[in-house]
């Protein structure tokens, strides 16, 4: 699941939580948290491990992925593949759940610069779970999670955590870990055998069952069943984005790098605020399929100062966000804009203004905000 980051110019959020600005506080500073080292450009983050360029450590003998913990958790021998797209998800969901790696990717959006990542996951002795995402270019931008808390590291911005088991990052978690919670909203078609960056790949097409959202596809090495690239396309098939894997390994053992996480360091989760929101009068009629609510709440307006009603929609792999003010407080005219990937809509009708946000078409950002209606039964 991916926030709409453009948002954010927007609109704040009146329970969302704040961190504290500091002077001076980058990336780098997570020393404090690992070591000086943390924040070094990528070929100085392999942790002495070799650098595989999309050509990772396998054993000649057998053809199949070095395991990292307990055979019976990676991959199966590859002397009979996986047939259908779902056990090939399901092969992903088990090597990003289960081995010790480290994935070079490069996201591109359409017209945009692209973006380097660092991603490395793995597992303790003890069972600890630890995953890094690192934000390779400018000043950088750092996520840590151990088991299910998240550290969050940027520039100027005071470190903060939160509970998640997941980090939230270019590529979608519920496609990484839950892909069977997406099957109410999108087919998964195995498309067949394709190359990758010179290696031996199985492509999969995710297609929206109603046709109201993007389309993706993804091509998992069949190796190990790891992602080496990820589409996003609109509905006429045109590129929108891209996720690259440039390199990655799979070890025995969790990098280096964990060993120098000092977990006391790392700051407290902050507790969310459970102040009860006031009753919404307003409701959205229509959703795609699969589509539902996950969070409901009032936000205001960082222009204008003004109290909005605020529901987030999800089917896992898309968020869309719903604004929804009074029509004497509307702010501006209808209009609709497309900022990169998001589809960015307001319209004003009868007594309210609606505002939808969202990797989504137009017409589907249309059919949502055209279905709002009043619930009867709230006290005015």
């Amino acid at each position: 699941m991916r926030c709409c980051s453009f948002v954010a110019l927007f609109f704040i959020s009146g329970a969302a939580i704040q961190p504290t600005f500091a002077q001076s506080n980058s990336p780098a500073n997570a020393a404090q948290v690992t070591s000086s080292s943390t924040q070094s450009s990528g070929e100085e983050n392999v942790d002495n491990e070799e650098r595989v360029e999309i050509t990772q450590q396998v054993n000649p003998a057998s053809e199949r992925v070095e395991p990292t913990r307990d055979d019976k958790k990676m991959p199966a021998s590859r002397g009979q593949l996986p047939q259908s797209a779902n056990q090939w998800l399901a092969e992903l969901q088990n090597i990003i759940t289960n081995a010790n790696f480290q994935v070079s990717f490069v996201q591109t959006v359409a017209g945009k610069e692209t973006i380097p990542y660092l991603w490395r996951h793995g597992i303790l002795d003890d069972g600890t779970e630890l995953e890094q995402l690192n934000l390779q270019n400018g000043p950088g931008r750092e996520l840590i999670r151990v088991n299910d808390v998240v550290s969050v590291f940027e520039p100027d911005v005071q470190p903060y955590s939160l509970r998640s088991k997941h980090i939230n990052g270019p590529i979608p978690s519920a496609l990484l870990y839950h892909p069977e919670q997406l099957s109410e909203a999108y087919e998964f078609v195995a498309v067949g055998r394709a190359r990758v960056a010179g290696r031996s790949a199985q492509q999969i097409r995710i297609v929206s069952r109603d046709n109201t959202r993007f389309g993706y596809q993804l091509w998992l090495d069949e190796s190990s069943g790891m992602l080496l690239k990820l589409n996003m396309l609109d509905l006429q098939g045109a590129l929108l984005e891209q996720i690259q894997v440039t390199a990655y390994a799979i070890s025995p053992a969790p990098a280096d790098y964990f060993s120098r996480i000092n977990t006391a360091s790392l700051p407290p989760p902050m507790a969310l605020s459970n102040t009860p929101n006031r009753a919404h009068k307003w409701d959205v009629t229509y959703l795609p399929a699969g589509m539902r609510e996950i969070k409901q709440d009032t936000r205001r307006l960082a222009l204008t100062g003004q109290v909005v009603e605020y529901k987030l929609f999800s089917d896992g792999l898309v968020d869309v966000s719903v604004y929804v003010q009074p029509a004497e407080d509307a702010v501006g005219e209808t209009f609709a804009l497309r900022n990169e990937l998001s589809t960015f809509l307001t319209l004003t009708d009868g007594k309210a203004q609606v505002t939808v946000v969202g990797e989504i078409p137009l017409q589907t950002a249309n059919a949502i905000a055209t279905s709002l209606r009043p619930v009867s039964n709230v006290n005015e």
